[in-house]
């Protein structure tokens, strides 16, 4: 039998007094056996760990408890191999101990059993121990101590042992056949969840709204139970396919590379099978209830354009409306491109762009933020930063007839519209008006020449003075 060992809980009133688990053939590893630690994260609440460990190990069937590997961890990806003697390690079973050692689970464990109950004498000082047996364990303790049964006890409990299914940390236990006695170096893989990571861009607009300065953090959270200290980081950006809520990483993404692509100096990027891989240029430690940030990317004087955008809609189409909305909300989006020859080029995993620009007191303001999918190089970044205050538009319906048809699938319409934007601005702007026309239509008329930006939609680009107003009208011939 084992020495005894005893632990007294803060409160003072409970004692836990009991044997240590290791048999003689477990072999116990912590992290003070750790050499290298590499953690790959991915979007979705998933990471890969790659856990390397110096053991020494008998020869034989022996028990490795791998001490502090993540409490989320998916035991059926655990991957165990020696890189010292490739080969010489065969795994027989494996066990993942995930029902940690708590005043409350010790006590669950002992319902039935005995324990001591330790009171102290008020005067003398003196500790009376008395045999009990634990009834319950829910919202209190229930003993049995004689013929008596008592809840509330005052004193201090006394366990002879922790039942073996107890651990004070998440253990992997690995039942292996070693080939040969020795120290070896082995490398444990597996998947797990409590660790993401997302991307955050903070942009700063110049003066004139034609160039911006972009900054890219990542976000990382260790929700995992356990600390990465020194590790390797990586970035997976990319959705990786996920079979029956569980997730699946392809070998070929583990291998497959390209060439790099320059980002922050602490962040390299290059391509990985179908996604996008970056891999921190220095060791980080990745603690556990921890939320960190790294530089992902800087990027200065990102040419932009400015719109506004007023958006309408299909239905008033198909009936007499006759007003459609006064002072309506003229959306502000900005746009650039993600290319090398307007200083950035670099794939850009989604996250939330929170744009800022500086007021006349050169103080920076926050004027709105949008969500960005994965965008890769050479693609648009589209950012609605809110409403115009100065610039507002009114809509109506000025004409309205049935040409022909007695059913939905047969009716053709003629209508009639009059947009009317107004600008109270110091300068000019130019509105882009953006209609979705349903069925089969053609436009009869109008003020202002229109561009069929695609099947169901018809474009105006309108100049609006200062302190003015510009009036569209135009006449519309919709068939179903």
């Amino acid at each position: 039998m084992s020495k005894w060992i005893m632990s007294i809980l803060l409160s003072g009133t409970i004692i836990f007094v009991f044997l240590s688990q290791a048999s003689g053939k477990e072999i116990v590893s912590t992290l003070a056996d750790q050499q290298e630690v590499a953690v790959t994260i991915y979007n979705e609440n998933l990471a890969l760990v790659r856990d390397q460990r110096q053991v020494t190990l008998p020869s034989g069937t022996v028990d490795l408890a791998l001490r502090e590997v993540s409490a989320r961890i998916r035991p059926e990806t655990a991957l165990l191999r020696s890189l010292t003697r490739p080969g010489g390690l065969t795994i027989l079973e494996q066990n993942f101990d995930f029902d940690l050692l708590t005043p409350r689970k010790l006590l669950e464990k002992y319902v039935g059993k005995e324990v001591q109950l330790v009171r102290t004498h008020p005067e003398t000082g003196e500790d009376r121990f008395k045999t009990a047996k634990v009834l319950a364990a829910n919202d209190g303790v229930v003993l049995k101590i004689g013929d008596r049964i008592e809840t509330g006890v005052p004193g201090r409990l006394v366990f002879p042992d922790v039942p073996e299914n107890l651990r004070d940390r998440p253990t992997l236990v690995i039942s292996l056949d070693n080939a040969k006695a020795g120290q070896q170096t082995t490398e444990l893989s597996y998947l797990t969840s409590g660790l993401g990571w997302r991307a955050d861009y903070v942009a700063e607009l110049n003066q004139d709204d034609t160039a911006l300065d972009l900054s890219g953090w990542v976000t990382l959270t260790n929700q995992s139970g356990t600390t990465y200290r020194d590790a390797l980081l990586q970035l997976v950006a990319g959705d990786v396919n996920r079979v029956q809520d569980q997730m699946r990483v392809s070998k070929t993404m583990m291998l497959e590379s390209a060439a790099d692509v320059a980002t922050s100096p602490q962040m390299r990027e290059e391509n990985l099978f179908e996604y996008h891989l970056y891999t921190l240029q220095r060791p980080t430690t990745i603690r556990d209830n921890q939320t960190k940030q790294v530089s992902l990317l800087n990027a200065a004087g990102v040419s932009v354009n400015k719109e506004f955008r007023l958006q309408g809609n299909p239905y008033y189409y198909r009936g007499r409306q006759g007003d459609l909305g006064q002072k309506l909300k003229v959306g502000v989006f900005v746009e650039f491109d993600n290319r090398k020859q307007v200083n950035l080029g670099i794939a850009l995993p989604k996250g939330i762009v929170r744009v800022y620009k500086q007021d006349k007191q050169g103080r920076p303001q926050f004027v709105g933020e949008d969500r960005i999918d994965h965008t890769p190089e050479n693609e648009t970044v589209r950012l609605k930063l809110g409403d115009a205050f100065d610039v507002t538009a009114s809509r109506k319906q000025t004409d309205f007839r049935k040409l022909s048809g007695d059913s939905r699938y047969n009716y053709c319409f003629e209508s009639a519209y009059e947009i009317k934007l107004k600008n109270a601005k110091d300068e000019d702007v130019m509105v882009t008006i953006a209609e979705p026309v349903p069925g089969d239509w053609r436009i009869l008329n109008e003020s202002h020449k229109h561009r069929k930006a695609s099947a169901d939609t018809a474009l105006w680009k309108i100049k609006v003075p200062s302190k003015g107003a510009t009036i569209l009208k135009y006449r519309v011939e919709v068939k179903y």
